[in-house]
């Protein structure tokens, strides 16, 4: 591994959302898009060509590349810690998509591989380092809104199966609403209050099966396995707590988070976007609008982020411990469920300062 300059980096999965990650990662100056690699090799062909991304092939092939330092897993959940083991194992760093792994164990044990190995395992979401999410944190700890006390936190739609073309996945083991869309809402709470303590639960699944609704398989049903609807209140070590839902069984599309404070009511954007108007709602029924600063980029910022701090020797924001506590608390929420009592959650992690409101991706800060 080099210690100085641009940072290397390769893609594993070049499925639909490497569209969205690549638009970004070839355009941050800090890092040098190496290599594509997929199952499919005209799929890796056609990223790689489509970026100007001068190689393209297997994973064996990406992991023998001695210039790619970041690998960016970008594969089903399901395999998402086996590629990450595979991965540290070559002696690389990962960035892989959320889930940071289905379980605890199989999460601990990228943990400790990757610590064993001195290498960095970080993990999507990164959209907490956009302006809209930054900007609040910054507002909440200049003390904006007083004491911050709770939080309510909203998800509801009908579900992915109406416009996604391969929607079984996003119903199975790994995903549901609060494995595919809670990373986003609870990495921003954490963000905001902290480390979760306990976690009371409720969830249930309206239909056994749904079906696809677009593309070459529509009208195709599949099975689902796990809850469409969760129900959550959220203790953290500070003391506050937050109140959450995520469903896929509501027909009224709607997002929504609220931080409530001693002096007023902070309206934060959709945690699964990188920026959005904030607003603050004090004596009456008028808001006042929240200036925000910060990067406006979107999905890979977290790479670029990682990449400095690699070669700064400092910790990365978007880090496993983070994941992993999220994880951990995501786990205990379907514990929750299924018991029908509290869960103590036992992991924690420490949070690394906000970033500084002029840091931008886009700006090059290694050298060539």
């Amino acid at each position: 591994m080099t210690s100085s300059g641009r940072v290397g980096v390769g893609v594993i999965g070049a499925g639909v959302i490497s569209t969205q990650y690549l638009d970004n990662l070839t355009t941050f100056p800090d890092l040098e898009v190496r290599f594509v690699a997929d199952i499919d090799q005209d799929r890796a062909r056609s990223q790689a060509e489509k970026y100007g991304i001068p190689a393209f092939g297997t994973v064996e092939e990406l992991l023998a590349d001695d210039g790619v330092e970041i690998v960016v897993n970008l594969t089903l959940p399901a395999t998402h810690v086996e590629v990450a083991l595979q991965v540290l194992a070559a002696g690389k760093h990962v960035w892989t998509e959320k889930p940071f792994a289905l379980d605890r164990e199989s999460g601990q044990q990228l943990l400790d591989a990757a610590h064993a190995a001195n290498l960095r395992v970080a993990t999507a979401p990164d959209t907490f380092l956009g302006a809209g999410l930054q900007s609040s944190r910054r507002f909440v700890e200049s003390g904006g809104i007083g004491t911050p006390l709770t939080a309510i936190t909203l998800m509801q739609s009908p579900g992915p199966e109406s416009w996604h073309p391969n929607p079984d996945f996003l119903f199975q083991e790994g995903a549901g609403p609060l494995f595919d869309i809670g990373p986003y809402y609870l990495t921003a709470l954490v963000q905001l209050f902290g480390p979760v303590t306990r976690v009371t639960a409720v969830a249930s699944k309206a239909k056994p099966s749904r079906v696809i609704g677009s593309g070459p398989r529509a009208g195709e049903s599949f099975e689902v396995t796990v809850p469409t609807h969760v129900s959550a209140l959220y203790e953290f070590e500070s003391g506050q707590t937050a109140q959450s839902v995520f469903s896929f069984d509501s027909k009224l599309r709607r997002t929504q988070f609220e931080v409530a404070g001693v002096e007023g009511t902070l309206v934060v954007p959709d945690p699964n976007t990188f920026t959005g108007p904030l607003s603050v709602y004090r004596d009456g029924l008028e808001s006042e609008e929240v200036p925000t600063t910060g990067a406006t980029t979107s999905r890979g910022t977290g790479v670029a982020e990682l990449a400095q701090a690699i070669r700064a020797g400092r910790p990365e924001r978007a880090s496993g411990e983070q994941a992993f506590h999220v994880l951990d608390v995501m786990v205990s929420t379907i514990e929750s469920a299924a018991s029908g009592h509290p869960v103590e959650v036992q992991s924690t992690v420490t949070l690394a300062p906000p970033l500084p409101e002029s840091w931008d991706p886009r700006v090059a800060t290694l050298t060539a």
